[in-house]
């Protein structure tokens, strides 16, 4: 009889465990989501600065070639000419035979 009593009061502590390593590991797997989503939304916010910034220095950047060009139509075009010739013999310098 104490056999089965001591089997039944391992069993209840085993259960009681149990329920608490289900409950722990259920708070933890919500502070994680938690924390997990906290990230998230950090990532989009620095996401839509970096963002901003990049279509602030694009539309800079394309202002000033527009008034480069405006200033010195000829020499932007031979440039340009110059920087596409060299780029087609870089890039189809290996085609000779």
């Amino acid at each position: 009889m104490a056999a089965k009593s001591l089997a039944n009061d391992t069993a209840d502590r085993a259960d009681k465990t149990i329920l608490e390593v289900e409950k722990n590991v259920h708070e933890l797997t919500e502070r994680a989501d938690k924390a997990m989503q906290e990230g998230l939304e950090r990532l989009r916010i620095q996401g839509r600065v970096y963002a901003e910034e990049a279509e602030r220095r694009l539309e800079d950047t394309q202002k000033y070639v527009v008034e480069r060009v405006h200033e010195r139509p000829l020499t932007i075009t031979f440039a340009a000419l110059g920087v596409g010739m060299l780029l087609g013999l870089l890039l189809g310098g290996g085609r000779r035979r």
